[in-house]
């Protein structure tokens, strides 16, 4: 069963910096397209970035791009989110999911099949 561990979150001032990463098991890593997700309080799940089939694409979200990179480490079968800029709108608890591999990066969450618990990220005005 796959099983996805996210780190990383915490309280930030704005123009502040965090990583994220999140930690894969339970399954064979490059046959899995991964991506972040968020969800504020009130608002539905959203879409931040993913990664196609075997690192090919890489999508963002148009209020995260030239802000937030998202990266994969095969190795150590993990994927990060570098997140710099911050903003206090960026507040929310991250999520990290899997869904087996597409070319194309999938940006609606009910197909991704696998989650991570989240962490929150606040970021302080």
């Amino acid at each position: 069963q796959v099983q996805l561990v996210e780190s990383g979150g915490g309280l930030v001032q704005t123009g502040g910096s965090l990583r994220l990463s999140c930690a894969f098991s339970g399954g064979t890593f490059s046959t899995y397209s991964m991506a972040w997700f968020r969800q504020a309080p009130g608002k539905e799940r959203e879409f931040v970035a993913g990664i196609g089939w075997r690192g090919g694409t890489i999508n963002y979200a148009d209020s995260v791009k030239g802000r937030f990179t998202m990266s994969s480490d095969n190795a150590k079968n993990t994927v990060y989110l570098q997140m710099n800029s911050l903003k206090p709108e960026d507040t929310a608890v991250y999520y990290c999911a899997a869904r087996t591999s597409s070319l194309v990066v999938v940006t609606t969450f009910y197909d991704y099949k696998y989650w991570g618990q989240g962490t929150q990220v606040t970021v302080s005005s």
